[in-house]
């Protein structure tokens, strides 16, 4: 199995956020194999129930890493959920770690602390530029964070191309 994580807005996201989010996860659909693929989320509210929402409806498996102060939320029957019995911050190193790449579509300080976490724990990530949101004023600290370089940062500017760059990371782990 492979594990795409996914940083995504706890707020209300705006209208393009939510079509790019369905492009983003049909297109994953079409270039990655749906069987082998989880979806990793750190909840289902806001952008991040649209993610769920469309990787069942894709065929995902999907794994819900829920904060302690919201493991009472109504989860889909079909997502696996691990009531992690941590804050949220915690909960976010979690996601991370089980992840083999984050993909972040965009969102703000709990996002933020997602990508930063994946940089340090060497975890490619992959950023939806243009979201309006503040995880587009990273996009100066890319492709590295700091002299380390424990991570590559990209931003890529439309959904379909980066479920295509997801695709063809997985794909270059299966073969190297």
């Amino acid at each position: 199995m492979k594990y795409v994580g996914i940083a995504a807005y706890s707020g209300s996201p705006p209208d393009h956020l939510r079509v790019a989010c369905e492009e983003f996860i049909e297109s994953l659909s079409l270039c990655c194999d749906v069987s082998k693929t989880v979806i990793v989320v750190g909840g289902y509210w806001g952008l991040m129930r649209y993610v769920v929402d469309n990787a069942l409806k894709y065929g995902f498996k999907v794994l819900i890493l829920p904060p302690l102060e919201m493991e009472d939320v109504n989860f889909p029957e079909e997502a696996i959920v691990v009531r992690t019995g941590t804050s949220f911050r915690v909960r976010s190193v979690f996601l991370v770690r089980t992840s083999d790449v984050l993909v972040v579509l965009g969102g703000a300080g709990g996002t933020i602390q997602e990508l930063i976490t994946a940089y340090v724990e060497g975890r490619p990530i992959l950023v939806l530029s243009m979201t309006g949101l503040a995880t587009d004023k990273l996009s100066v600290l890319a492709p590295y964070i700091d002299e380390r370089k424990t991570s590559v940062i990209k931003y890529v500017g439309n959904p379909k191309d980066l479920a295509q760059e997801v695709c063809n990371y997985l794909r270059s782990r299966v073969l190297g």
